[in-house]
Parts: structure tokens; sequence; C-alpha cells
């Protein structure tokens, strides 16, 4: 992190008067400009925090757990960048507490240029340069698998998907999209680190925003799966090309598969990874768009109960309609 300076002031601002269900009503509006399974991203239409988009993370019950989240988010990032040799942008977290509720964090980082994000890229390049930029990925993510081969202590993941990478530099998409060191990748508010096997993030944080309802469901059956999918390799790939059928270009599912295999015969991180193949994909795919268009429109009846119901404010930012 370079150095830059984070208007708190502004972002307390900015957390006193918002409004969760329309960011852009709040008392200093807020521009939603992306979603992730979990969270929202926007930017806030303030001079001093312009040029950042930023995450909203209302689930911290302590100073501790604040402190605890903020070291992690650091330390993946150095892991990331020093370690694994993956860029970033600038990125930084600020906190407010608030009179009453939990305690939040806000994940921020210099907002990437329009069009430069590899999901946007499918629909705006030819094929055989999308497969380049799907190379470029899987470069980037066996920097990742090295850098865990090479000790026994750490270990580290990437959520892969081509949402999270963005296109460096002032390069033309169709030139830089083969170039592995243009890449960056953008999601470090979740770090996936394990300490001689030890998940280190604090999952139970993620639980917060789950109805409170089916936190024990979520709990049981899917947050062990959906973590580790991410350290083992094979499943992290398989990932990567079933969001292609989110990203509407399923045309692209068997080409990606190819190059996957390709990638792995070449470059295994482990022996005896075996091949993908278009029914798993398929398959994957059905059910991990299952689980989290369930898990928004539970998330959706519990926000519902809270203002209709209990009249109690909801705090979480909800994703709108993704496409799937």
């Amino acid at each position: 992190m370079d150095g830059r300076a984070v208007d708190v002031e502004t972002l307390r601002r900015f957390e006193l008067g918002l409004d969760p269900l329309n960011p852009g009503k709040s008392a200093i509006p807020a521009r939603v400009i992306g979603y992730g399974e979990i969270s929202t991203i926007f930017e806030i239409e303030e001079p001093s925090l312009a040029g950042l988009a930023f995450k909203r993370l209302p689930v911290f019950r302590s100073t501790k757990e604040m402190d605890d989240y903020e070291e992690l988010f650091r330390e993946y990032r150095s892991v990331l960048t020093e370690g694994a040799g993956i860029r970033v942008p600038w990125q930084n977290t600020a906190r407010v507490v608030p009179g009453t509720g939990n305690g939040v964090v806000y994940c921020m980082q210099e907002k990437m240029a329009p069009g430069s994000f590899c999901h946007q890229l499918l629909h705006a390049l030819d094929d055989g340069t999308i497969l380049a930029l799907f190379r470029a990925v899987l470069g980037e993510m066996k920097k990742v698998w090295d850098f865990n081969a090479s000790q026994d202590r750490l270990e580290v993941a990437v959520d892969a998907q081509l949402s999270n990478w963005a296109l460096l530099g002032d390069a033309p998409p169709e030139k830089a999209a083969g170039a592995g060191n243009a890449l960056a990748y953008i999601d470090t508010s979740t770090p996936f680190i394990r300490v001689m096997g030890k998940e280190r993030l604090n999952t139970e944080l993620f639980l917060r925003s789950a109805p409170s309802f089916l936190v024990w469901l979520v709990r049981l059956f899917f947050l062990e799966d959906v973590v580790s999918r991410y350290y083992d390799p094979r499943l992290a790939v398989i990932d990567l090309v079933a969001n292609l059928y989110k990203e509407g270009r399923a045309d692209l599912v068997e080409p990606f598969i190819a190059e996957g295999n390709s990638f792995f015969a070449r470059s295994a991180p482990r022996p005896g990874v075996k091949p993908l193949t278009l029914k798993e994909v398929r398959s994957y795919y059905r059910e991990d768009a299952f689980i989290w268009r369930l898990y928004l429109s539970l998330r959706r009846l519990d926000r519902f109960l809270h203002r209709q119901v209990l009249k109690k404010p909801y705090p979480y930012i909800l994703p709108g309609k993704i496409r799937r």
C-alpha cells in the first residue's frame, strides 16, 4: 500500500447516511458498479473518494475482529504480491464504528479502467485473443500454486473467475491479453490463507450476512466446500470455466476445457490431475448457480422480514438481479 491518505471522516458520514436498499439515495450517494455473490461493489460520489471502488463489510462485533481481519487483509495482499508475484491495484481498508450495530470495514481499491475487466473482454475480443487471455490467467494461477509448492507452512488461494482480473496499462486489450504481467487480481477482500492446513480467515464473519434461519445450513453443508474449492487447482479451473455460462459465453466452454487440459498436461501443480470434462463443468455450474440463486433469494426474504415484519434496519447492500 502506497500511503495514499484515506478520507475516513467522509466514510463515517457516508455510513451514517447510507440507505442500504437504495444506495443512490443515501445522504452521500453511491453508485453500484458491480456485484459479487455476496458483496456489492460501488463508488461514493464525493470528490475526496473519487477514483476508488468500495466493498462494505458490516459484520464485526468487536475491535479485535476488525484488527484481525485488517491484519489478514494486509498479509494476504503481501503474500500474493511479494511471495507469488501477483499484481494488485492500490488497496486499503478503513473502519467505521457506528453508535449501534456491527462495526464496518470498508475495503477500497483503485478503480480500474472501464472495459479492462476480463469478463467484459469476453464480449469485446475475438475468440483467439480471449483464449490468450485465459492462458494468461492460468499463468497467474500457476504463480500461486508454485508458491504453495515452494514451502510447507503457508498456502494461499485466489478466486480466479474472470471478473476478478483486469488488464493494466495503456496497451490495447488485443495486444495485452497474452501478457501475464499485464493482469491484476482485484478480489483481496476474502483473504484465503492457510497455515499448516488451518484456515486463517474467520469464515464465521461471512455467515453473519446470511439469514439467521439459514446459518446452520450454510455452515454444515456449503461453507467448507466453497472455501476449499479455491485451494484445489483442478476445482479452481473448473470454477473459472463454468463461469462462462454466467457470462453468456457458453460457446467458449469447450475451447476453455481443451486449453485447461493442455495447461495441466504441461504444468500440472501435482501429478495425476484428471482432465476436465464438459459433463462435470456443466454439472458444477448448475449446482453452483442453484446454491447462489437460493442464497440470494433467502437473503432478500430476510431483508423483507427485517424491514416489514420486525421493523428493524437491514444493514447489507444486496446484489441486484444476477444473470445466470
